[in-house]
């Protein structure tokens, strides 16, 4: 059996892949657009952890990328009884800045092809009468904010499908799990190195290590929903219910909004 994580050569798939390796000594399918770097990681947690790391260079927004995996496992004869979802990407940019091929990458890329791996291989699982899912949403799934529409807008998709199929699939023995973080501390966000160093030390933001171990032990324990931080406790129904003059008030500070506020 193997662990199919996405997004698995940097940030928090890479975590995930390491742990999975290290302390569960599960075979793993790792599938990133950089390849190689997920060569590298691959070789590396073959030779350090004993086990049987297989490395899928795919560009996970295209929309034949779920079929082409599913179908190159089934030819592998490579049976996959965990499904980590956790390529994304993120941008800070006014919608009408944005070009349409963009778009269309992280909706791809964010919901198509999770929808459609969680279809897959979730109708495996189901006929084995066990699996687990982990799909990544962000606490902004709760926030409507400007520079991010797309991005918080998918993520919303992304938890709302996951808590559905936590309900489908349950009685059929697969553990489903979405995963709502706040700030992790990946080069995804574009802050500098002191920011970052500042944001884990006060518990904002966790280190890709810290929320993985946690992430996995909600999956293996079947939470339906999992929300690491107490801070993000507090601050998503805050953010979440902000007046409309404060969000336009914070908008006139961005550069990205100072040519449209």
């Amino acid at each position: 059996m193997f662990a199919l994580v996405t997004g698995a050569s940097s940030g928090v798939g890479k975590a995930y892949s390491t742990i999975l390796a290290r302390d569960y000594k599960h075979d793993l399918i790792l599938i990133s657009n950089q390849e190689k770097e997920l060569n590298e990681l691959a070789a590396h947690l073959s030779q350090t952890y004993g086990v049987r790391a297989v490395a899928l260079y795919k560009d996970l927004s295209l929309q034949s990328a779920a079929t082409d995996i599913y179908e190159w496992c089934q030819t592998n004869n490579f049976e996959v009884d965990i499904l980590i979802n956790n390529a994304g990407m993120f941008f800070w940019k006014p919608i009408i800045e944005v070009t349409p091929e963009r778009v269309q990458t992280i909706l791809n890329l964010h919901i198509f092809t999770l929808t459609m791996l969680c279809r897959l291989f979730g109708e495996d699982m189901a006929r084995r009468r066990k699996g687990y899912i982990l799909n990544m949403s962000s606490m902004t799934a709760w926030m409507s904010m400007p520079g991010i529409q797309c991005y918080n807008a998918s993520k919303a998709f992304v938890l709302n499908f996951s808590k559905s199929l936590w309900y489908e699939m349950k009685p059929m023995g697969v553990k489903v799990t979405t995963l709502t973080p706040g700030a992790i501390d990946t080069p995804l966000y574009g802050l500098d190195d002191k920011t970052r160093r500042r944001l884990v030390r006060f518990g904002i933001s966790f280190t890709p290590e810290h929320f993985a171990r946690i992430a996995l032990k909600r999956m293996i324990k079947g939470k339906k929903q999992a929300m690491p931080g107490w801070i993000n406790h507090i601050a998503v129904p805050i953010i979440s219910h902000l007046p409309d003059w404060a969000i336009f008030f914070a908008m006139r500070h961005l550069p990205q909004y100072a040519n449209i506020i």
